[in-house]
């Protein structure tokens, strides 16, 4: 009698725009509890981008590449659909604090609701706990120091962040009009 089992997998959904420690955290410690996690990258279109969905999955496979049982995939469309695709029933989230908590038990009870798919919750490290890619994305649109990040970002991060706002830079200078 066979005592192997079907592999673990969960889906750890986001935007990952940026990338942050935060999130590499829960990928580390999500790791230890599946035997695959795929990381899905997602558009919301809620939310300005700030790198091309190809641009972030790009990052988060290098920034992962030494993680094993770590795949990422891009997506579109609803999130359990995408799951249940890649033959998970867990989506797998980090919670940052009360706030996370409210809104993620809400899309929690949702998924299981509508696709029958539970979500297990992490919390995020201490150190994490107030990263926030929506507060970096507006730390760049603002011109903000983005070297003054390195504890909450990838190195790798950092550097396209730093080239992405001197792109910004170099062409909303290119727009101004020279007769003003």
């Amino acid at each position: 009698m066979s005592t192997a089992h079907a592999p673990r997998v969960a889906v750890f959904p986001g935007q990952f725009d940026p990338m942050t420690n935060g999130h590499l955290d829960v990928i580390r410690r999500g790791v230890r509890l599946f035997d695959q996690l795929v990381v899905a990258v997602g558009i919301n279109p809620e939310k300005k981008e700030l790198f091309s969905i190809d641009e972030r999955v790009e990052m988060i496979r290098i920034l992962t590449a030494d993680i094993a049982g770590v795949r990422v995939e891009r997506y579109t469309g609803l999130t359990v659909d995408f799951v249940r695709q890649c033959g998970a029933s867990v989506i797998l989230r980090g919670i940052r604090d009360v706030s996370d908590l409210r809104y993620e038990f809400q899309l929690a009870l949702a998924n299981r609701a509508v696709g029958d798919v539970e979500t297990v919750f992490v919390m995020t490290g201490d150190q994490y706990a107030l990263t926030s890619s929506s507060l970096i994305r507006q730390v760049i649109s603002l011109g903000g120091d983005v070297s003054k990040l390195g504890s909450i970002l990838p190195e790798l991060v950092v550097r396209a962040l730093e080239k992405k706002q001197k792109q910004q830079r170099f062409s909303s200078s290119e727009n101004e009009d020279p007769a003003a």
